[in-house]
């Protein structure tokens, strides 16, 4: 049974996140941008600039869009997960920590009620845990050159 998609305005989701004690603010600079955060979790959400009544009535767009995905919030930075197989590390341009399972836990819970107050689905596989943002695991540098040398030579 397909899930049903509550369409709310970008004002609405804003009221509905700061009536739920999400921390909501504008970004300075940045037009249009929001940073949420609640549970030492935050994202960057937007205005969706293609929405419109069309699209909204074909149920392909939404009237909000994740400029950045949910992150710990690191040095004042929202993090992306990473995994790189034996251990999940938060990553940012100037800090790599561990991510600690009580971590992981309050970004899932955050995810989980972001979407809920923007209308969108919770997915199966989101709904089991948290998601990184990338998987590094069995990457070794030069393994992938190395590889597509040998099969050039076939």
């Amino acid at each position: 049974m397909r899930t049903k998609i509550t369409v709310r305005t970008f004002e609405q989701v804003l009221q509905i996140l700061r009536d739920n004690q999400f921390d909501v603010r504008d970004l300075p600079g940045v037009a249009g941008q929001v940073a949420v955060g609640k549970y030492g979790a935050a994202a960057v959400l937007a205005r969706n600039p293609k929405y419109s009544a069309k699209t909204a009535a074909d149920g392909e767009q939404h009237p909000v869009i994740w400029i950045t995905p949910p992150g710990w919030v690191l040095r004042g930075a929202i993090s992306r997960l990473v995994d790189h197989g034996n251990q999940k590390l938060f990553e940012t341009p100037t800090a790599r920590i561990a991510a600690t399972a009580d971590a992981l836990k309050s970004i899932h819970r955050f995810s989980e009620e972001l979407r809920e107050a923007i209308g969108e689905p919770s997915l199966y596989n989101e709904s089991l845990g948290t998601v990184s943002n990338s998987y590094m695991y069995d990457r070794v540098k030069g393994r992938e050159a190395a590889t597509t040398a040998a099969s050039d030579h076939d």
